[in-house]
């Protein structure tokens, strides 16, 4: 019963936060904020859907798959948003004038 609750705790906490990454990616202003928005909170929202899964299904085979998407989440969601900051970056950089195609490419082999 108790695990049940925390259960469903857990599970709506977590929607709530994938909402809230949702509504931060259609209402802030530029790139960048969307990508936080697109990251941190969805990233821990979709741990916290995970850990409520896992606490409802107790000894299920099924939790070691909950595992791996966890820690595939984990490791996949800094790896994106590291790659669209810099393609941000370099675009507003190329924008300003401050760097011109050519440069944008040779950074790219960092």
């Amino acid at each position: 019963m108790i695990l049940d609750i925390i259960s469903a705790a857990l599970l709506l906490l977590g929607g709530v936060m994938a909402l809230t990454a949702a509504i931060g990616i259609v209402r802030f202003p530029d790139t960048l904020s969307r990508m936080h928005a697109a990251t941190k909170p969805q990233t821990f929202g979709l741990l916290l859907v995970l850990l409520g899964a896992m606490l409802r299904l107790g000894d299920n085979v099924d939790v070691g798959m909950l595992i791996l998407a966890g820690l595939f989440a984990l490791m996949t969601a800094p790896v994106v948003a590291h790659r669209i900051g810099r393609l941000v970056y370099q675009e507003q950089r190329a924008r300003d004038g401050l760097m011109d195609r050519a440069d944008m490419e040779a950074g790219d082999h960092d």
